[in-house]
């Protein structure tokens, strides 16, 4: 069963870059997409990108898009999220998913089978 962890959150002003790394342990993370959501205090968690397994086509929400950037690096077994100009508005809850190979990638987060444990940023104005 695979494990992911992420790591990387923390507290930045408006404007400032992070990046978030998704780590796998227990399988191979390349055999699966991989999904990023966050959640924000009193929202419903919500699609931020993600990307395919082997070809590694990459979709964005809309309200990230030309901001973050998802990559893959197969040789640490990792999936990160580098996050630029950073908004008030992307504070919350960053998690990380896996789930089954496919060409397209998915928004729901039912879609995905293994989860790794969220990890705060916040993005102060």
């Amino acid at each position: 069963q695979v494990q992911l962890v992420v790591s990387g959150g923390g507290w930045v002003q408006a404007g400032d870059s992070l990046r978030l790394s998704c780590a796998a342990f227990g399988g191979d993370l390349s055999v699966h997409n991989v999904g990023w959501f966050r959640q924000a205090p009193g929202n419903d968690r919500e699609f931020v990108g993600a990307v395919t397994s082997k070809s590694g086509i990459t979709s964005y929400d809309d309200s990230v898009q030309g901001r973050f950037i998802i990559s893959r690096n197969n040789a640490k077994n990792t999936v990160d999220l580098l996050m630029d100009s950073l908004k008030p508005e992307d504070t919350g809850v960053y998690s990380c998913a896996a789930g089954p190979n496919r060409y397209y990638n998915s928004r729901i987060d039912t879609y995905y089978d293994y989860w790794g444990q969220g990890t705060q940023v916040t993005v102060s104005s």
